[in-house]
């Protein structure tokens, strides 16, 4: 069964989800989502600019899981950052996914009027209109300074997170703060030899698990939830039976030297990979800046 962690504010978030980035054929993700829900997953992360928050809305209401079971969560992109702009994001998102709350509202990239968009996400909270606000993509140094600067601070940062970049020191930093850390793209989409590197497969042939089992697990027993994603039944399934093992301090020691040090997926700390994510925000969220 899954196991919850309880976030700052006493909301009891599942430490594993699933989500849907990359899936935005609306049958394809309906689909996916109602197979995900079928399954036994309870936490679902979808955001605006993954433009499937409708699709997940329909897998929803398809599926008849009662609303109290679930944990939904959506974000706010960077052309609806700002206290106006992110107050009818947030209209948006409610209503293409046909819900009367969200659980967990997340600001996606630190960039653009953020400081802004949380003013706003205070508000809806405390309105009662989202259960927990939190963050995407934050290093220590612009997450410390929104919690220097906000009266509610976040209770999530969603971030980056795979053998290859463990982050350790920012992880210590979100526990000072006391912000729960989630990983996207736990298996870093397979980059640089996830799946078959050695070292991993070792230790999953030890316990007669997958590496992506094994990756999961890792990150759990560290305390970060985990949000991986597929589109197929049986690896959905595959990657929820991660709660019946263990990793000893020894798989745990191998692991941790496999970290080199830097992100596969997004450096938001690079002139050129900010670009880039202003670059697909006008190429493919179809928005003017």
């Amino acid at each position: 069964m899954v196991q919850t962690v309880k976030l700052q504010n006493g909301v009891e978030m599942p430490l594993e989800g699933f989500g849907v980035f990359q899936v935005a054929d609306p049958a394809q993700c309906q689909k996916t989502v109602e197979t995900a829900l079928d399954a036994g997953y309870r936490l679902l992360d979808t955001a605006s600019s993954y433009q499937n928050e409708e699709a997940v809305g329909k897998a929803v209401k398809a599926s008849g899981v009662p609303r109290r079971e679930l944990f939904v969560t959506t974000k706010a992109y960077i052309q609806q950052m700002g206290y106006e702009k992110t107050k009818a994001a947030f209209v948006e998102s409610l209503a293409k996914l046909g819900l009367d709350y969200l659980d967990l509202y997340l600001i996606h990239m630190p960039f653009g009027g953020y400081y802004g968009a949380w003013r706003a996400m205070e508000e809806l909270y405390r309105e009662g209109r989202v259960r927990a606000i939190g963050v995407c993509n934050f290093n220590s140094a612009r997450l410390i300074d929104l919690c220097y600067n906000v009266e509610i601070k976040p209770v999530v940062n969603q971030i980056e997170r795979h053998p290859h970049f463990r982050r350790e020191e920012e992880l210590k930093i979100m526990a000072e703060l006391g912000i729960q850390p989630e990983a996207w793209a736990p298996f870093a989409e397979g980059l640089k030899g996830m799946f078959t590197d050695p070292v991993l497969t070792e230790i999953a042939a030890k316990h007669g698990k997958s590496v992506a089992q094994v990756i999961l697990r890792w990150d759990i027993q560290r305390g970060v939830a985990v949000i991986p994603k597929s589109v197929h039944r049986e690896r959905l399934v595959e990657n929820q039976a991660v709660w019946d093992f263990a990793l000893d301090a020894d798989n745990l020691a191998k692991i941790a030297a496999l970290g080199i040090g830097q992100p596969s997926m997004l450096d938001t700390n690079k002139p050129s990979e900010v670009r880039r994510v202003y670059d697909y925000l006008r190429n493919h969220v179809l928005t003017s800046l």
